[in-house]
């Protein structure tokens, strides 16, 4: 039986600006950096986090989009914030781009999506605080 989730994988076109964005810019850290004979296999995560991130090389055109775009489709990684509007001040400071002005409410909480160096998104998500009853 299946029991967990270990790996997504996010093409990257080159694994070092990739790896400053994601460690120096979002704050997640480097779990494994193995110069393997297929390739490097490079991972990000959170401390401690049951999922990491490959970041994986690929030629340009990888399914990324050129150029970042507005919109509600969301990215393929969600990373979550226990105060995402305190995150995205100091993610803006760091120089991360978004694909709209400021975090929005929504159902679920807030949401907003970064865009890394290769025009990745990356979902940023605080979920809503559970209502009365709904514990």
């Amino acid at each position: 039986m299946l029991t967990n989730v270990m790996y997504v994988t996010l093409y990257v076109t080159d694994q070092d600006r990739a790896l400053r964005f994601y460690t120096e810019q979002l704050g997640l850290q480097k779990i494994i950096d193995y110069p393997g004979p297929d390739g490097r296999f490079l991972t990000v995560g959170t401390p401690g986090g049951p999922l990491e991130i490959i970041l994986w090389p690929h030629a340009p055109s990888a399914g990324q989009p050129a150029e970042p775009r507005a919109g509600t489709a969301p990215g393929p990684v969600f990373l979550e914030s226990d105060d995402l509007r305190k995150d995205v001040e100091l993610f803006r400071e760091r120089g991360v781009t978004f694909d709209q002005p400021e975090p929005e409410d929504y159902p679920f909480g807030i949401r907003i999506e970064a865009i890394d160096p290769d025009g990745n998104r990356i979902s940023l998500r605080q979920r809503a605080k559970a209502r009365r009853g709904e514990d």
